[in-house]
């Protein structure tokens, strides 16, 4: 759980302590944010297709309905696949926990009162989600089009963001960077209509907001990066992995900066990753799926704190 660098992603907010050896001499150590920088190095060894089921921990993710600052997470990672590949694993994933976690099979009906009205069909806040394949697929910039009318490519520049941004009604100050901006408009226009009444799998995210994926050869402005959501739940993130160390580095030099710009615990990023991509992470694709909001799909619950033993708010 602790660890020495975190890898270098400014939209997070790390755990900070203090490590003391036998003779109380001090290191500075983090709790980590995802197995994910460790489950790659270990690809790099040459272990091939692994996967972790373990907890993760991120500042400033308490006071909401859909976070805690432990969580659980299931992170995989399959060698020479894509992120199309993923897709479809998701898909083969959700479908077989409602068959086998749901359903009493001796009875053939559903574990809780109105979760599974069968083997493809959810029950989640009075919304009836249809889960049969093939799901929803559409690109952020469809997306951003659909339920924003935001011309993502015209959103593209810092100039036109701030622009189009204002003239939504979102209040702008010089020092927000472009990101800021994009998530202002995809968190509060976007989000909101993702994965409501059968799942949805929101792809090709712009470069900026994906620090550690390939960029797509058919356009680079964009990265191989899809999210996964149903019920309007933001289940996973996954990534055709960035396998280039010297693009790797390059981006996670222009994070470190922004942590410094928002004002976040600084740190110095794991270098000894940037060396393992140096020796050849093999091309794979990841997911990082939260376990914590997936048990509140499939138990109808609205709160995260209600499928947590020792929620966060108790210490509130």
């Amino acid at each position: 759980m602790l660890i020495r660098h975190p890898p270098a992603e400014s939209y997070l907010d790390v755990f900070e302590t203090v490590l003391l050896d036998r003779h109380r001499n001090p290191t500075k150590a983090y709790l980590s944010t995802s197995p994910e920088v460790a489950l790659k190095k270990l690809m790099v060894a040459g272990m091939g297709n692994c996967y972790s089921l373990t907890k993760s921990f991120r500042n400033t993710e308490a006071g909401d309905r859909l976070h805690n600052p432990e969580f659980t997470i299931l992170e995989w990672y399959r060698v020479g696949a894509t992120y199309t590949d993923i897709m479809k694993e998701c898909e083969d994933l959700i479908l077989h926990l409602l068959n086998t976690i749901s359903f009493d099979h001796d009875k053939a009906k559903p574990c809780r009162q109105g979760l599974a009205l069968n083997s493809q069909t959810l029950s989640y806040r009075d919304n009836y989600i249809n889960l049969a394949p093939p799901w929803e697929r559409i690109s952020v910039k469809e997306a951003f089009q659909k339920y924003a009318r935001v011309d993502l490519e015209e959103f593209s520049t810092i100039q036109n963001a701030r622009r189009i941004a204002v003239s939504m009604g979102y209040s702008v100050a010089n020092e927000n960077a472009w990101e800021e901006l994009y998530n202002q408009i995809f968190l509060n226009e976007v989000e909101p209509h993702l994965g409501i009444n059968r799942p949805t799998i929101l792809y090709d995210f712009p470069v900026a907001v994906a620090a550690l994926a390939k960029k797509k050869e058919s356009d680079p402005r964009f990265a191989e990066r899809f999210e996964l959501y149903i019920g309007g739940l933001e289940l996973g993130d996954c990534y055709t992995e960035l396998t280039d160390w010297k693009e790797q580095k390059t981006r996670f030099d222009k994070e470190m900066k922004e942590i410094q710009r928002l004002g976040k615990t600084s740190y110095d990023y794991d270098h000894d990753f940037i060396e393992a991509l140096r020796v050849g992470l093999p091309e794979c694709s990841g997911i990082a799926v939260g376990v914590d909001r997936l048990i509140m799909l499939l138990t109808d619950s609205v709160n995260v704190a209600d499928v947590l033993l020792f929620p966060i708010e108790e210490l509130l």
